[in-house]
């Protein structure tokens, strides 16, 4: 078996389990982070009306690594709840560990003031 494709079914199938738990709603929105070998992506989520609020990712960020690009997007993101007056959020990892990137994102956002 090809081991990239089992990891990557593992993450999906911990992402599945997350997401029966995980809700967002209008008072609170999902904080949904996607993670690929060159990029990451943040999403504030309102699962009741199915709409996204806010979106930021690593696109056209110019950094030296991608972990510095996840602070990068932790704080836009956090800065873009801000002028929707959102304060809490309920943070969706996406099925990755809670380490490396996925805490930078956390914690820059965590910084600018979004509550979780």
């Amino acid at each position: 078996m090809d081991k990239n494709k089992s990891k990557t079914e593992a993450r999906l199938r911990r992402h599945k389990r997350v997401r029966s738990k995980v809700i967002g709603s209008a008072s609170k929105p999902r904080l949904c982070v996607f993670k690929s070998n060159k990029y990451i992506y943040a999403q504030i989520i309102d699962d009741e009306r199915n709409k996204t609020l806010a979106a930021s990712s690593s696109l056209k960020m110019k950094a030296n690594s991608l972990l510095e690009n996840a602070v990068k997007v932790g704080r836009e993101i956090a800065i873009k709840a801000k002028d929707l007056k959102i304060e809490k959020v309920v943070f969706d990892k996406g099925g990755y560990i809670y380490a490396g990137k996925i805490k930078a994102l956390a914690d820059a956002a965590r910084e600018e003031g979004l509550k979780f």
